[in-house]
């Protein structure tokens, strides 16, 4: 179990631990060596460390959050696991050229139990798109809304319905929806 879920877990008070596996829900992205990658509320790493390995030298992934102390911890994960292609950034998704980076510089983007937790979410998705390069991939993944599962109360969940809308509105195209585990899912878009 990554350190990251059981932090979130632990801070919205779930006791029902689920486990994520990065690997196969990036491997679905279909990424290469060389690509430019963004882990937008990467927390420590749990993507951005696996992505890393996948794009390789030639590539680059930027871990960009709003708390400074877990960027820390990134990046003192990523020294320990020899990982130099990884660039952090404090930046805030919620405000018009937050996340510090010029127009369509990534191939790909991950946003993951990100969305649920903003106020702006049409802000946020607005500043993805114009980071993610058009026909870039963005991964949505969030909780499933419940009201017995893990994970944010029912009104504070977004439904996998909401969530296409929200992303078609900021300019994503979905190209595959499917289920993570039982109490997530993921949507796969691309830019247009």
């Amino acid at each position: 179990m990554s350190n990251i879920l059981i932090h979130f877990c632990y801070t919205v008070g779930v006791t029902h631990l689920e486990s994520i596996d990065p690997k196969m829900l990036v491997q679905r992205m279909k990424l290469r060596e060389g690509m430019s990658v963004g882990d937008v509320g990467s927390g420590i790493g749990y993507y951005a460390l696996v992505v890393a390995k996948i794009v390789g030298d030639e590539g680059h992934v930027y871990a960009i959050d709003i708390q400074e102390d877990v960027l820390h911890r990134l990046r003192h994960n990523a020294q320990e696991q020899h990982i130099q292609n990884i660039e952090t950034i404090w930046g805030d998704i919620e405000k018009p050229f937050g996340t510090k980076l010029r127009d369509q510089v990534f191939d790909a983007v991950i946003f993951s139990n990100t969305l649920f937790q903003l106020e702006d979410t049409q802000t946020a998705l607005k500043e993805l798109k114009r980071i993610t390069k058009i026909g870039g991939t963005l991964l949505l993944v969030e909780w499933t809304p419940s009201d017995s599962a893990p994970g944010p109360s029912l009104q504070d969940s977004i439904s996998e319905e909401t969530a296409v809308a929200l992303l078609k509105e900021a300019g994503f195209q979905t190209q595959e929806q499917f289920a993570v585990g039982a109490y997530h899912y993921a949507i796969i878009a691309s830019a247009v």
